[in-house]
């Protein structure tokens, strides 16, 4: 039998935008929202953005759906989020990414499946501070799928298998005069194609029932993934992934009203002859959410370290509005030893509930590091 949640947060004294939206438009339902007993959420929110690798604005939709798929008090929410976006430039994805909990939390099962056309800069390899300037836009087109089944071992403990695929094609420099593996000094994934197909050992401890918004509690993932040819892959790679995530309630006098602060931490390194794209590199983690306030790609390596730490706090007593603020930082090996250099970076950002029964909120984020700043908009929290 899994343990109860411990966080069953009471919405009747929440607002949300859909109260607001009835109030405003004097509709009156003829019953009263019950969140307790429903059992399906949707937020669905069109907005225009920055994509992150420096190439525009774009139209961006993003719909996330969280369901209960058995008992509140013993199940997780599952949730699905989908954000297609298109910077009227070439450049558009189909990003579909679940995770699925069965009845009592028996089993999860997590999958990303996209496909990209993704043009990105790339600066190359290690802890480059040369000019920003000095970079080269990279197109390609990308398929990923990622599938894993994860069982229930002992009480918020899961472990499984996985099976992850990654298709580049197409690979070119946007410059047909430079040379991508010369300007990287790297000898691996940069000739117009790279498929990399492999299988994972998964552990995943997990003690939050939302992970849309998450409440105190703790979360770990380890992530083993190795790459052989047989299974159709270019080279021969490993890699490691390791993340973990602390979030601590700083207002346990007000249970309803949100005061904590949250950490998060991962490594993340590949071994062998990883193709470029592969590699790890920051904003590149499974959800594209971490390096607020530096560009996507800037940091790649053979392994990266990232910490992240952000309070978040309500400012109206119903919940409607919040704010964060939020300060991370990463190192990478390549060109130069390993934790040499740090990059940080730093924000702010306003939260306005959008739907009180899955506790998703529409985030407006503002991060900055030297040379860069950036807007970020999403349905539910970074991490």
């Amino acid at each position: 039998m899994m343990p109860q949640n411990k966080q069953n947060k009471d919405t009747a004294r929440q607002t949300d935008l859909i109260d607001v939206a009835k109030k405003l438009f004097h509709i009156s339902p003829q019953k009263p929202r019950n969140q307790e007993g429903k059992r399906i959420y949707f937020s669905i929110l069109p907005f225009g953005g920055t994509l992150p690798g420096g190439t525009g604005r774009a139209l961006i939709t993003s719909t996330t759906a969280g369901i209960y798929l058995g008992p509140r008090r013993t199940t997780y929410i599952s949730t699905a989020s989908f954000a297609p976006y298109w910077n009227f430039k070439g450049r558009f994805g189909l990003p579909l990414r679940t995770s699925i909990w069965l009845p009592d939390n028996t089993w999860t099962i997590q999958g990303d499946t996209r496909f990209m056309v993704y043009p990105q800069y790339t600066w190359g390899l290690g802890n480059i501070k040369g000019d920003y300037e000095n970079r080269v836009l990279v197109n390609y087109k990308y398929i990923r799928f990622y599938q894993s089944a994860l069982k229930r071992i002992k009480p918020y403990l899961f472990a499984g298998l996985g099976y992850h695929l990654d298709y580049r094609f197409n690979i070119a420099s946007d410059n047909p005069v430079i040379d991508l593996t010369a300007f990287t000094k790297y000898n691996y994934g940069l000739n117009r194609r790279s498929f990399s197909s492999g299988i994972s050992g998964n552990l995943l401890y997990d003690t939050r029932n939302n992970a849309i918004n998450p409440l105190p509690g703790a979360y770990a993932n380890l992530v083993y993934r190795i790459n052989p040819t047989f299974l159709g892959s270019n080279n021969n790679w490993q890699s490691v992934y390791l993340d973990l995530r602390k979030y601590v309630s700083l207002n346990k006098a007000r249970p309803r009203q949100q005061n904590m602060i949250a950490f998060w931490s991962y490594l993340w390194t590949a071994f062998g002859n990883t193709p470029y794209l592969d590699l790890p590199s920051t904003g590149w983690d499974p959800y594209n959410r971490s390096a607020r306030g530096i560009d996507q790609n800037r940091y790649r390596g053979k392994s990266l370290l990232y910490l992240e730490s952000e309070y978040r706090r309500d400012i109206t007593n119903n919940g409607l509005f919040g704010f964060v603020v939020f300060a991370n930082a990463n190192t990478v090996s390549g060109a130069g030893k390993f934790g040499a250099a740090w990059h940080p970076a730093a924000g702010a950002g306003l939260r306005v509930k959008f739907n009180k029964g899955s506790n998703t909120n529409i985030g407006i984020d503002y991060g900055f590091s030297k040379g860069y700043s950036n807007i970020m908009l999403n349905l539910g929290e970074a991490f």
